[in-house]
């Protein structure tokens, strides 16, 4: 019933998910990650270093890295 009640409430914004394959799945996955990076941030003394983190991972950067130094 409790499900029947739901689904009859929300009825509008289903069919408008389902017309516009519309989802807020990747909203979702990209808080999670962010979650998981500010627990790992945590203890750091600037939120700047929580923003560097997060802008790595998610904002589609590959900076180059470092080459291999010789010595000769």
């Amino acid at each position: 019933m409790k499900l029947a009640r739901t689904i009859t409430a929300q009825r509008e914004g289903i069919v408008a998910a389902i017309r516009h394959g519309l989802s807020n799945a990747r909203v979702e996955a990209i808080n999670t990650q962010i979650r998981l990076i500010a627990r790992r941030a945590f203890g750091f003394h600037s939120p700047e270093a929580l923003i560097s983190l997060a802008m790595l991972k998610l904002g589609g950067l590959c900076p180059p890295l470092p080459g291999r130094v010789t010595v000769t």
